[in-house]
């Protein structure tokens, strides 16, 4: 028998093994449409397609990058995508009316920190007198965004409103964004059900821009500062146009960043497809941190490519890596800027998704003050670790993953946030929400509203 006839009875038997447990599953649907926004953390999604675990488990996938958050949100509810890397707000805003109506549910979180926030060069300038510098003249960080409100303070004496940029109302960036500058005592705006900018009350004026357009906008000077994920902070210090001045791993440490999303009624109709997806993305994950991050380099060319993030290879790798580069040369060790597996950075915690309806509330987004069983009702209706822990207890048997890096014995919640791991050092217990939001000093609290342009109750 020649080799070419060997290779090919191999490579079916490969074929054959890793398709067994597809062929088990009986899939439901086998070819399906993901989208992402081109950013890295949608890295689980490009790593699945690339390295074939999708096919492993009898998937077709394509992927396609979407214009912005709200059409790629529309694409999963009216059915051109079958789920899509999603920010965490969004299923949890859809499933509660704000915005865009549905169900939607996550049974993968993504990844966790990520992001960061950059300033203008001017008002880095600007704030620097404010920031202590450590022995070697660099700046000291986390840098407080008591920093910023002298300069903020200046704009407004001089007439000129202080616009920052975020991705999306249910964003990460947004409540990062916002809590970084209400810990500095700067108050980042009220939404109510009449005014949905988002800037009743405002000392900053936050508003969305997509995130591939953060830098060009910052150089405009449309904006003076933005939150956004990676690579477009690093693009501004490459571009030599802003400064980031920290992450959100500074402001919550190893925070829950984006999440992969589908429709309640993909999960129900498609329970295997569903289980066979979540497989290769846990897969996808493990790979991209397993062996203190061996393969990111790889990632990074991956991720480099047009047909995802399509940013110069040399941005990407700066965070991906474990390094973020402030200002040109500053170059600091963060190794757990980007983290897709370690710390249980895949599993749905219900208090990842309680902490985001907690910052909906805090800034009107949620009108109504709402029980604490509200919380825990809304994120056990969203959040689904039972179809994580279904996929992860699989591959654990197929030798694919090892148990003890699942939390197979957790109610779903995780043992509350240490101060020290929070800018403001206020501890975040999902359990206990309302406490939460009474522990916070700006924003709403108890029967709290928004009423015209202000605060009542």
């Amino acid at each position: 028998m020649n080799k070419s006839v060997l290779a090919a009875l191999a490579s079916a038997t490969a074929l054959a093994g890793s398709l067994a447990h597809a062929e088990m599953l009986e899939l439901e649907k086998d070819q399906l449409t993901f989208g992402f926004i081109k950013l890295t953390d949608m890295a689980p999604l490009a790593v699945a397609y690339e390295q074939g675990y999708f096919l492993d488990e009898g998937l077709f996938v394509t992927l396609q990058a979407q214009a912005n958050w709200k059409v790629l949100l529309d694409g999963v509810i009216d059915g051109q995508l079958d789920g899509a890397h999603m920010l965490a707000g969004q299923p949890l805003a859809a499933t509660i009316g704000f915005g865009t109506e549905a169900h939607i549910i996550t049974p993968f979180s993504m990844d966790l920190n990520g992001n960061g926030i950059t300033v203008s060069n001017e008002v880095w300038d600007l704030m620097r007198p404010n920031i202590p510098s450590m022995e070697d003249g660099r700046p000291q960080h986390p840098i407080s965004a008591e920093a910023l409100k002298p300069v903020i303070d200046q704009f407004k004496a001089e007439g000129k409103p202080f616009n920052m940029g975020m991705v999306f109302p249910v964003s990460t960036h947004n409540y990062e964004l916002r809590y970084w500058l209400a810990a500095g005592g700067i108050n980042p705006g009220f939404y109510s059900p009449e005014n949905v900018s988002g800037q009743i009350a405002a000392d900053a004026f936050l508003s969305v821009t997509p995130p591939p357009q953060m830098p060009a906008t910052l150089e405009a000077g449309t904006i003076s500062g933005y939150c956004v994920g990676e690579p477009w902070n690093q693009q501004a210090v490459a571009k030599g146009i802003g400064v980031p001045v920290i992450t959100d791993f500074e402001i919550w440490k190893n925070n829950p960043e984006k999440v992969f999303g589908i429709t309640a009624e993909f999960a129900e109709e498609n329970p295997n497809t569903t289980k066979a997806v979540v497989r290769a993305l846990i897969r996808a994950a493990i790979w991209l941190d397993e062996n203190d991050n061996a393969n990111r380099q790889e990632a990074v060319e991956i991720l480099s490519r047009p047909d995802y993030v399509g940013a110069d290879a040399e941005v990407i790798a700066n965070s991906m890596t474990g390094t973020f580069e402030y200002e040109k040369g500053d170059v600091r060790e963060v190794p757990d800027f980007n983290v897709f597996f370690r710390y249980n950075a895949t599993y749905p915690y219900y208090s990842d998704a309680v902490w985001y309806l907690t910052q909906m509330r805090r800034w009107g987004q949620i009108a109504e003050a709402k029980p604490d069983t509200w919380y825990d009702e809304v994120a056990k209706s969203v959040y689904r670790p039972d179809i994580y822990l279904d996929a992860a207890k699989s591959l654990v048997d197929d030798g694919l993953a090892n148990a003890a890096d699942f939390p197979f014995d957790s109610d779903g919640y995780k043992e509350p946030t240490p101060a020290a791991d929070i800018i403001d050092g206020v501890p975040y217990d999902g359990r206990h929400p309302n406490a939460y939001l009474d522990s916070l000093t700006i924003g709403l609290k108890g029967e709290q509203k928004v009423v015209g342009t202000e605060v009542q109750g």
